[in-house]
């Protein structure tokens, strides 16, 4: 007769179990680490995409002063009241006025901040034909 082995215990099929349930205290705030790693960015995501609205919002208002300026000066206003529509529709936005011969431009900047502390600078230029001489 041969003899015996030890016959082995009985087991769950599955992976062994110190990596069937792995401490849970190891992962625990891991959640709330990512979260506040991710927080920041999407809070700065948020804002620069709301600064650079708001400088397209500027910008087609800028458009709409300097179109309207160009207009006034053609009809035969005065540069005084170019500027006062350039600084109506956007304020401290400096302008400039030129002819080229039945053309009448006028040219319009403004600095702007993005988010509060970026500078940035917008321009916006229109013409028009100069029938009020």
């Amino acid at each position: 007769m041969s003899p015996r082995r030890p016959h082995p215990s009985p087991r769950r099929p599955g992976p062994a179990p110190s990596l069937r349930h792995p401490t849970r205290w190891d992962e625990r705030g891991s959640v709330t680490a990512e979260f506040a790693l991710v927080l920041p960015v999407l809070v700065l995501l948020l804002a620069l995409g709301a600064g650079l609205l708001g400088a397209s919002a500027v910008r087609v208002r800028l458009e709409d002063g300097v179109a309207d300026a160009a207009r006034l000066v053609a009809r035969g206003e005065g540069d005084g009241a170019a500027s006062a529509v350039v600084q109506r529709a956007v304020p401290g936005a400096r302008s400039s006025l030129s002819r080229d011969g039945d053309v009448v431009c006028v040219t319009a900047s403004a600095t702007i901040r993005v988010m509060g502390t970026v500078p940035a600078s917008v321009t916006a230029r229109s013409c028009a034909l100069d029938g009020g001489r």
